[in-house]
């Protein structure tokens, strides 16, 4: 069994990696969407953000708040088939990223 700190500690070398990757495809955003489009109640954001949108300013930033204050990290993650979704139409390379979120949802899920 992984000690607690452990998986925080792979968590949190994974939402690096996850930053990394967008930077490197080119679909890290520079501003911020508007408050009213971070308020969106719908899965991902998905009225009001692209995911890539999402991931970066919803996910991430719920993930690196529950890493560094050591809460209970989420029972279940399922964000690597919403990427391959988004990818799929898309230019941009999305196949690093979803690897990225492979792993991110099997440290979450504990599988």
């Amino acid at each position: 069994m992984t000690a607690p700190s452990d998986v925080f500690s792979e968590v949190a070398d994974r939402l690096l990696g996850i930053e990394a990757e967008m930077r490197r495809i080119q679909v890290w955003a520079s501003e911020p969407p508007s408050d009213d489009a971070l308020a969106s109640t719908q899965p991902f954001c998905i009225d009001t953000l692209a995911f890539t949108e999402w991931l970066q300013f919803v996910f991430l930033v719920r993930m690196k708040i529950i890493v560094e204050q050591g809460h209970g990290l989420p029972d279940v993650s399922g964000i690597a088939p919403m990427a391959e979704e988004y990818f799929r139409a898309r230019p941009e390379p999305g196949e690093g990223l979803v690897r990225e979120l492979e792993a991110i949802d099997r440290l979450i899920s504990g599988s």
